[in-house]
């Protein structure tokens, strides 16, 4: 057994600093490389991409960065494990290999988790009585299934170490939990059982810090913001993991950012509901149970964690087509540029009032004064304002009703308040509207498979 292990975070979402990983295998030893890509929205992308070319669906921009780090961690044997797979890991291994090959790399071995996808299987998970009702409704699957865009499980660390325990150099999953992909390592290199709750806590808990890159070493920080160094280079975390559970956040010394507990604080709050239950297809983990302690100049301790015995449940993240949703802006300028956004404001609602067009939904925003707090903005004194954005935007079910609304924006520039500008791009288009559609399903009606690819 290692006395510990360096897994590092090189993606919080798909779309966030794509170096980052590249820094994280350069900057210093590591052990693995975790890079998490997926969110509820993401996944039905994913699956719109696929619909479209059946060897899409996974991230793209793993296949670039493959070119860039595989020549780097199969020399120093990093281990990297991504949820970047999507809607369709199979393709995306297939892919770095082809990768790895154009690379001449002669040994190269993708594990893939399969399983998570379960919409084909909905008529079968519904005959066995699981309605996959809604969390937050509690209405049942069936209303929306015509609609349906995905549908996976949340599995957890488990079926990781298992693709581990095959000799992975790289795991490729669907919709595993962000904390999944740091638990797994410390599973496998520590040997910790599937009822060692407080260590897989513990494990838990540091995903969670890692599971959002440099949200965790400064960036987003809420706190003294101004004091974080070198955001142009911030540094992304990095979990050293101890057989017992202990932790160390840290990273690079050559990278911006800061590691504090302050900033360490601040991310394990981030999305978390309940704190003495943060429910993982893994364990339970009580997030008050929580230590911290400083260790140094970007060094934070994490320990003390406790939990409990994992739930009978995975969570299921659906999401489905809602209709359609348009949105359009124009700026207006000093002086009363307030004023004169309210007007075009209240004109552009009586001319689709006029049109008889119904919508789900019709919002303003004042970009500038309440987009961001609404009615809890402070009254502005106008003297002092030099431009107020308008942005005007409308949902229903009518792809004919939200096209039509595009065509009201550009009219009020010569038919309402003066001194207007900001309008380009053409009109503004209907666009698919996906909801999003969370439930459960008895973990003994879904079971995940490890796929195993080498080069030829």
């Amino acid at each position: 057994m290692k006395n510990h292990i360096k897994i590092a975070s090189g993606q919080g979402f798909w779309g966030d600093l794509i170096d980052a990983p590249y820094q994280q295998v350069t900057k210093g030893d590591i052990d693995y490389l975790v890079m998490d890509y997926l969110a509820e929205v993401t996944m039905s992308i994913m699956q719109k991409q696929k619909s479209r070319d059946p060897k899409l669906g996974y991230a793209t921009d793993l296949i670039d960065l493959m070119k860039k780090i595989l020549p780097i961690t199969a020399k120093k044997g990093i281990k990297i494990i991504t949820n970047g797979g999507g809607v369709n890991p199979v393709s995306c291994a297939e892919k770095i290999l082809e990768t790895a090959k154009l690379l001449n790399i002669k040994s190269l071995k993708v594990a893939v988790v399969l399983g998570d996808d379960i919409k084909d299987r909905l008529d079968e998970i519904l005959k066995q009585g699981c309605e996959l009702k809604n969390i937050e409704t509690s209405e049942p699957i069936i209303k929306v299934k015509d609609r349906l865009l995905n549908a996976n499980v949340y599995f957890g660390a488990f079926p990781v170490v298992e693709a581990l325990n095959k000799g992975a150099d790289v795991v490729i999953t669907g919709r595993t939990t962000d904390t999944g992909l740091t638990l797994a390592p410390m599973i496998y290199e520590f040997g910790w059982k599937n009822n060692d709750y407080d260590l897989l806590s513990a494990g838990t808990v540091a995903g969670h810090i890692l599971e959002c890159g440099a949200q965790s070493t400064g960036g987003n920080f809420l706190g003294d913001w101004q004091s974080i160094d070198n955001f142009a280079e911030i540094g992304f975390p990095i979990a050293e993991a101890y057989p017992n559970g202990e932790v160390i956040i840290t990273k690079h010394k050559n990278t911006g950012g800061k590691v504090s507990i302050d900033t360490i604080t601040e991310q394990l709050v981030y999305e978390i509901g309940d704190p003495k239950e943060y429910i993982t297809p893994d364990c339970v983990a009580d997030f008050t149970s929580i230590k911290l302690a400083d260790e140094g100049q970007d060094r934070v301790k994490v320990f003390n964690v406790k939990g409990k015995s994992e739930t009978e449940f995975y969570k299921v993240s659906c999401s489905y087509h809602d209709g359609y949703s348009s949105n359009g802006s124009l700026t207006y300028s000093w002086p009363q540029a307030l004023t004169k956004a309210k007007a075009a404001d209240k004109i552009l609602r009586k001319r689709l009032e006029n049109l008889g067009l119904q919508f789900d939904e019709i919002r303003s925003e004042f970009v500038g004064y309440n987009s961001t707090h609404e009615n809890l903005a402070v009254e502005l004194n106008e003297d002092l304002i030099n431009e107020i954005m308008l942005r005007f935007s409308v949902r229903g079910k009518s792809k004919e009703a939200v096209n039509r609304f595009g065509q009201e924006i550009a009219p009020l520039i010569l038919t309402g308040p003066p001194s207007v500008t900001g309008f380009a791009g053409g009109r503004p288009k209907a666009k698919d509207v996906v909801a999003y559609w969370p439930a459960l399903i008895p973990k003994k009606l879904v079971q995940s498979m490890v796929k195993i690819f080498k080069l030829n």
